[in-house]
């Protein structure tokens, strides 16, 4: 953390030193999935911990310690990438070993004490196993592209072109996923903008990949491959659909999965709100609740979703991402739809 804030100061100026290291981005949706799991760790024990008549706080605290550390994981990896300073990663990649370790002993416990695989407390265990060995494979592949450890000389990478010059202000393609996702980086343009009219010099150049010029090369690249493949067929004409296709494809793909997941997660608020209706209905009905054997407080994921609390975070965080992916949805969309106009 105070790495944090002696970086938070340059970053605003410095940009030229940010750089993605390899799996940039499946590390990013890796630390989110693992935060989304102690979320449930933490809601397992703490349901499991009303259900009985004592207090047991090793039931839900030690979840709570790992999302703080999941969190701090992050903030760590991203002033590290910021610094572009690889050698520090090692310390994240013990954390990772370690946690990995520990999670297997608890799982290998749990297997031995005969634990089913239906309760949820197993399966959180070992979905975070999972995590985990997942997130050390990340650790180690950078290490192996960037050869910044074990090895005589290390991969000296130089930062994106556009981030060299400092006259282009559009991060929208350099900066980390959580700000991607919602447009943190834009915080100061709009601060500025609200004190004083925005110019064009507060706006900036547009990155390479954004301007006509580049888009034009991409497009006609691909439509000289289609000339190519139908040259030997004189009934055939080049087609520019599949030639945009080429070109732009890869976006319009990815925006369309953007959308179907949003829609997917439209299906999670009746869902959730049925059950908590039902589960209100349920204590209203029974009055007398009973209480859970200390010996053996394992839920079942059919118990744990029965507790309307569950279902009103789960409601709340279903809503946050269907919001985050319609927006990655539509920027896709306009930002396909800006280059393939330039290109044409």
């Amino acid at each position: 953390f105070p790495g944090w804030g002696s970086q938070s100061s340059k970053v605003q100026i410095h940009h030229n030193t940010w750089l993605h290291f390899p799996g940039h981005n499946l590390r990013w949706i890796l630390t989110f999935t693992l935060l989304f799991v102690h979320v449930c760790e933490i809601a397992e024990g703490i349901v499991s911990d009303t259900q009985m008549k004592s207090r047991h706080l090793h039931l839900f605290l030690p979840a709570i310690m790992g999302f703080v550390a999941a969190t701090v994981s992050i903030v760590y990896y991203h002033n590290i990438e910021t610094s572009n300073f690889p050698k520090l990663l090692l310390a994240l990649f013990l954390y990772w070993i370690m946690a990995f370790v520990t999670k297997t002993i608890k799982l290998v416990r749990y297997c031995q004490d005969g634990v089913p695989f239906s309760q949820l407390r197993f399966c959180i265990t070992g979905i975070m196993v999972i995590l985990y060995g997942l997130l050390m494979a990340v650790e180690i592949n950078v290490i192996r592209v960037r050869r910044y450890v074990f090895f005589m000389n290390p991969q000296k990478v130089k930062p994106p072109e556009d981030l060299q010059d400092l006259g282009v202000r559009f991060l929208q393609p350099f900066v980390n996923l959580l700000s991607k996702a919602t447009y943190w980086w834009m915080n100061t343009l709009i601060i500025s903008a609200h004190k004083k009219p925005v110019d064009l010099k507060a706006i900036g150049k547009l990155p390479i990949a954004m301007r006509a010029l580049t888009n034009y090369v991409c497009l006609k690249e691909a439509y000289e491959e289609q000339k190519k493949k139908v040259a030997d067929q004189p009934n055939r004409n080049p087609s520019i659909w599949l030639a945009m296709y080429s070109a732009f494809g890869r976006p319009i793909l990815l925006s369309s999965t953007f959308r179907y997941l949003a829609d997917l997660l439209g299906f999670a608020g009746p869902l959730c709100i049925s059950g908590i209706v039902q589960g209100f209905q349920n204590t209203t009905n029974n009055t007398n609740t009973t209480e859970k054997d200390p010996s053996n407080s394992y839920l079942s994921s059919e118990e744990f979703l029965r507790n309307v609390y569950v279902l009103a975070v789960l409601l709340f965080l279903a809503l946050i991402l269907q919001r985050t992916f319609l927006q990655a949805s539509y920027y896709v969309t306009t930002e396909t739809g800006i280059n393939l106009r330039g290109a044409l």
